[in-house]
């Protein structure tokens, strides 16, 4: 089936919220091979909607929509669907007991707008809300599917998960399944140049690079009419890739270099410390990020300023002096000390210059050294040079933090 995906919300188009649900929704139905072509973000606009609408019923199979389910004056989206399939809506008596029952359940009256969130048509029916009050409608008309879903993430990625996906199955004959390699420390078309003869003549599977976060991606995807015989296609890809780029590739169907680090520490039963400067805590935050990582981090230490670093981390006053906060001697004293304070296996230390001030010509704005000391003894230390004309300070620290992440996922590895 050909798809699209409609965002409604005002606050979209005005950035004040991000919107994931496309991509969200998009890599839900994919491996079900609903072929997404368009996606579409309007306002809370009347008339705009209504023409969008039309145009997408006019284009594709199934439309996914979302936000505009609430109970106040701008959530129109179902009165319009309801409106340009000419279907004429009711109230469903068993969502409004379930509603009311809700309200009775926190002790607060509901009110009559919010009946409107149980109103339906004949051919359709409600995916059920367990986090909100407004439930989510499937309507079929035509030929065609429109699936409206709420705009909340807290409530709109269970109901796609639990309820929309298992009705999908249903639909579709074809399956995809994809893979994802992920790289840091090449560049998306550095790593494209290494495997441009492989993409050009891989039609199933397909092999499609992407960037993520400074990070590059590859995504191997493949069709078939049984999940066996797509995942068998896949793998046999997967190994090819890895024995031409596998020296960059630090994890395979990981969410990102934090994931991969608390997996690998969960196996080898590792325990691992941080002791940050410039990332000011940003290096433990992706760590805690990850579900599993109490059993993996012992400590986490944000130590900006330099008595911070004498205190906590038994950095020598001398080393500040001679070399500086912002240096090899002491980034490698700031892990040295990390772990002896802790009860860690490994520790990792970033100092550096975040900017957009305090740089010099010997040490620009966005020089970073890391160091990643072990109970062996080694401490590895490396000089990074983050700095460039349109890299902002966010972009720096967390720059500077994947670099970390990966030096203390190597040395686990090692």
């Amino acid at each position: 089936m050909n798809g699209e995906i409609i965002c409604i919300g005002t606050e979209l188009l005005l950035g004040d919220v991000l919107n994931t649900h496309s991509a969200f929704i998009a890599r839900s139905v994919a491996p079900l091979g609903i072929n997404i072509y368009y996606h579409t973000v309007v306002g809370d606009n009347e008339n705009r909607l209504r023409q969008t609408v039309k145009q997408s019923l006019e284009r594709s199979d199934i439309v996914f929509m979302t936000g505009g389910l609430g109970p106040t004056y701008d959530d129109i989206t179902k009165n319009i669907v309801y409106s340009e399939l000419g279907l004429t809506s009711f109230i469903d008596e068993v969502a409004l007991q379930k509603l009311q029952s809700y309200f009775d359940k926190i002790g607060r009256p509901m009110t009559d707008n919010n009946i409107g969130q149980v109103m339906r048509t004949e051919n359709s029916f409600f995916f059920e809300n367990d986090f909100g009050t407004a439930p989510g409608v499937c309507v079929t008309q035509n030929g065609k599917t429109i699936i409206m879903l709420p705009g909340p993430p807290r409530e709109l990625v269970p109901m796609v998960e639990n309820k929309v996906m298992p009705y999908l199955m249903k639909l579709t004959d074809r399956v995809l399944y994809s893979r994802y390699l992920r790289y840091f420390g090449i560049g998306e078309s550095a790593l494209e140049a290494m495997l441009s003869d492989i993409m050009k003549v891989s039609v199933n599977p397909t092999v499609a690079p992407y960037v993520d976060n400074y990070e590059a991606k590859l995504r191997v995807t493949a069709s078939s009419d049984k999940l066996e015989n797509a995942k068998k296609s896949v793998d046999i890809m997967v190994e090819k890739l890895l024995n031409l780029t596998g020296e960059y590739c630090y994890g395979v169907d990981v969410n990102g270099l934090e994931d991969a680090l608390v997996k690998l520490c969960t196996e080898k039963a590792v325990k691992i410390t941080t002791a940050e400067s410039c990332t000011g805590g940003l290096i433990s935050e992706r760590i805690t990020s990850v579900p599993g990582a109490s059993a993996v981090l012992d400590m986490a230490l944000c130590c900006y300023a330099n008595s911070a670093k004498i205190k906590l981390l038994g950095v020598s006053p001398l080393t500040l002096e001679l070399f500086g906060a912002v240096s090899k001697e002491t980034a490698r004293e700031m892990a040295l000390g990390a772990l002896k304070v802790s009860a860690a296996d490994f520790a990792v230390s970033v100092t550096g210059i975040a900017g957009p001030d305090g740089g010099t010509a010997e040490k620009p704005v966005g020089t970073v050294f890391i160091a990643v000391a072990g109970k062996d003894g080694s401490c590895n230390v490396q000089k990074l040079s983050l700095g460039t004309r349109t890299r902002s300070r966010g972009d720096i620290r967390f720059l500077a933090s994947s670099h970390a992440l990966k030096a203390l996922l190597d040395a686990v590895k090692e």
